[in-house]
């Protein structure tokens, strides 16, 4: 079942969060530093030994003080207009953390709008591509969560769930 929410992802107590990292996993802005700062400074110490992440690529760790068991995190690609493989890349990002997650034996998962902030990817183009592989899993979870940051992010993510014809 996929659920489009808006909501703080920090809040959420699922299985898995997913963060939009950067290639360290040593936090940023955004999302990535929102989880950073309610994990609180051991996800930053757990991190460190993870040696960074390729952009397409998942790593996980715990949830420490978050309600989630498990943060997976993955880096999405920067928006260069699209000649660059990034629709690819922003793909490789949902299939490798739902693989991650199905090796860790998540059942329930959250995704944010991975690359859509200030990667500059186009919220539209990636939230097709997150629906497209979120549907291919959604029989392999009880529940896969698209939480969005706006009602503009929410509203994207509704209506591309209707485009596809999925209820």
């Amino acid at each position: 079942m996929i659920e489009v929410i808006q909501g703080d992802i920090t809040r959420l107590a699922v299985d898995a969060i997913v963060n939009a990292a950067n290639r360290s996993l040593l936090g940023g802005g955004g999302v990535d530093g929102a989880i950073h700062r309610a994990a609180g400074p051991e996800l930053l110490e757990f991190n460190r030994g993870l040696a960074g992440c390729s952009t397409g690529e998942a790593r996980i760790s715990p949830g420490f003080k978050l309600l989630t068991q498990w943060i997976i995190h993955t880096v999405g690609p920067v928006w260069y207009g699209g000649q660059k493989g990034e629709s690819g890349l922003l793909e490789s990002c949902y299939r490798n953390s739902f693989e991650l997650a199905l090796r860790h034996g998540v059942r329930n998962i959250a995704f944010p709008g991975i690359s859509t902030g200030v990667y500059g990817y186009p919220k539209q183009a990636a939230a097709q591509i997150a629906l497209s592989v979120m549907r291919t899993y959604d029989t392999q979870f009880q529940r896969i969560i698209a939480c969005c940051f706006s009602e503009e992010d929410r509203r994207i993510y509704v209506d591309g769930l209707a485009a596809q014809g999925y209820e």
